[in-house]
């Protein structure tokens, strides 16, 4: 794991969550996008060290949608920016860690993401996020 990449924060609106952070707190959004693989609209905020990312459910099929429902809006999961994201998926699998997802998939900024089980990190969701440009 390179460094913290962003935190992930669930909303239930990005519009009425978006004020708090840019006029209360004077962070500065740098995008909005929706990411249909995760079936989430996301908001990207500049916090300095780290981004955050507010992500709104698109509908209620959405693993945001059911988080939401069962603990409310709050701190999603913890993204570490990765380089090679197979090869450190491989190597977590190799270690006996339980992964939601075995091979990346399509993330928010053209990113390729992939989610260790919470079960396998004391209650925590942990992303890996590599921006490299693919999956290697």
């Amino acid at each position: 794991m390179e460094k913290v990449d962003h935190i992930g924060i669930a909303v239930k609106s990005i519009e009425e969550a978006l004020p708090y952070y840019i006029e209360t707190l004077g962070l500065k959004l740098i995008h909005i996008e929706e990411v249909p693989s995760e079936k989430v609209r996301v908001a990207f905020i500049d916090s300095g060290n780290l981004n955050l990312e507010l992500l709104q459910p698109l509908d209620e099929t959405s693993t945001i949608h059911s988080f939401i429902e069962k603990k409310g809006e709050g701190i999603h999961h913890i993204a570490f920016g990765v380089s090679n994201i197979q090869i450190r998926l491989n190597e977590l699998k190799e270690k006996g860690v339980r992964l939601i997802q075995e091979t990346p998939k399509a993330g928010a900024h053209g990113a390729q993401v992939a989610f260790i089980h919470p079960k396998a990190s004391g209650g925590v969701l942990y992303e890996l996020c590599d921006k490299s440009g693919g999956a290697k």
